[in-house]
């Protein structure tokens, strides 16, 4: 589907198109955003705290993780109608599913643990809980699907779980507060970004799975780094910076901040519009979406959401790795 937005008072033709979905971290909520008119259609009810969603791999079911609720919430990407909730799910912060679409992998932010599930395409199966140390935050998984690295926000660490055998290979010190964790398609590098900071720190990784990862350089993009979405492009990611209100372009070739846009309102987590032109952003501070052309470096459009705006997502976005 190709979806063409409605700014500056330019209608957008988008018949049929799938919602956006932003998560209301403080009303245990999640707006559903027509993207013909941008209003708020509905509100969908969600254990408390949602924070993060995530795909399952057959496309049928957004997955929205409700840390304080302890418990999943499944609903149609396309129709915005809640197919079930999964309950018994101990604080999932953060979650993602393995390539091989084998394991499902939750953070628990709030409890220092991470969780490794087993998926038979339907079901949620634990294989083992596993006890980090402060603050797990973030989760990126290796194309391989035998690796995840997870952030640990206090105690300023990154750790690698083995997800086969569910043992933990080994942790590295970071820098202030790392929040998201990002690896570039080539595997040979991690990108953490420092919320505590004003950088994005790049680490080199190992020639095995077994050896820690080195720090290579410290990118600096703004104050408060937080969140990456991926170009779709296969050589450039983004990277929200919460407190420096900016929104940098990074290309992984070499490590340089190739373009800057604006972040409104405590920028967070984002989506990309399949044509690549457009930034879905949570404004966390300010309750709204905000949309951004990166042709003109504006911002065109904001939506007034619920409280805390964490997660947003679509359908028709531009390729995730």
């Amino acid at each position: 589907m190709v979806l063409l937005l409605a700014l500056h008072g330019v209608t957008r033709a988008a018949a049929g198109a799938p919602p956006v979905f932003v998560l209301n971290s403080k009303d245990a909520d999640v707006s559903v955003i027509d993207p013909a008119t941008w209003q708020e259609v509905k509100r969908i009810p969600t254990g408390k705290e949602p924070h993060h969603l995530y795909l399952t791999p057959d496309e049928k079911s957004l997955i929205i993780a409700n840390a304080f609720g302890d418990s999943l919430t499944f609903v149609d990407p396309r129709t915005a109608e809640v197919q079930r909730t999964v309950r018994g799910i101990l604080d999932p912060y953060q979650l993602r599913f393995s390539p091989d679409m084998q394991w499902f992998v939750t953070a628990a932010n709030r409890l220092n643990h991470v969780d490794i599930y087993r998926w038979d395409g339907e079901n949620l199966t634990l294989a083992k809980r596993i006890p980090t140390r402060r603050t797990p935050s973030h989760i990126w998984i290796d194309a391989a699907s035998t690796t995840a690295y997870i952030t640990m926000q206090d105690s300023s660490e990154l750790v690698a779980i083995d997800i086969p055998t569910q043992t933990l290979r080994w942790r590295v010190s970071t820098g202030s507060l790392p929040a998201d964790v990002y690896g570039t398609p080539d595997g040979r590098h991690l990108l953490i970004g420092l919320t505590g900071g004003d950088g994005v720190e790049i680490y080199a990784l190992g020639a095995s799975s077994e050896q820690p990862p080195k720090l290579q350089q410290t990118l600096p993009t703004g104050a408060g780094a937080h969140a990456f979405r991926g170009v779709g492009d296969g050589r450039h990611v983004l990277v929200s910076n919460r407190v420096a209100n900016t929104i940098s372009k990074i290309d992984f070739l070499n490590f340089a901040v190739v373009d800057e846009y604006p972040g409104p309102g405590g920028p967070d987590c984002m989506d990309l519009t399949a044509d690549g032109r457009y930034i879905l952003l949570t404004s966390r501070w300010a309750g709204k979406l905000s949309v951004i052309d990166t042709t003109s470096r504006k911002v065109v459009r904001q939506v007034k959401v619920g409280k805390s705006p964490h997660g947003v997502w679509t359908l028709d976005h531009a390729p995730r790795p």
